[in-house]
């Protein structure tokens, strides 16, 4: 027989790490009340510390993206410009 696995959103992922972050109740009281395998608790939880300073870095990644596609306008515009240029030459 197959065993299925649980599939949890990420809302319920993040109550629990922060939970187990808090370190009021144990991972195996956590384990118990949420009805979520120990390891699990402690994936999230360790995923969570290594991830939480991305959730401050937003500001930088919009403004990265910002110039990545200024300057992939910008290469279009000069592409263009170098094609219109080869059909008047090549007519």
């Amino acid at each position: 027989m197959k065993i299925k696995n649980k599939i949890y959103s990420k809302t319920f992922k993040a109550k629990v790490a922060l939970e187990a972050l808090k370190d009021q109740k144990s991972v195996t009281e956590l384990s118990s009340q949420y009805e979520v395998h120990s390891r699990m608790i402690y994936r999230w939880k360790k995923e969570l510390e290594e991830k939480a300073g991305d959730i401050f870095d937003h500001h930088q990644k919009v403004e990265s993206e910002d110039k990545l596609i200024s300057s992939l306008y910008e290469e279009i515009g000069k592409l263009k410009m170098h094609n219109e240029w080869l059909k008047k030459k090549l007519s």
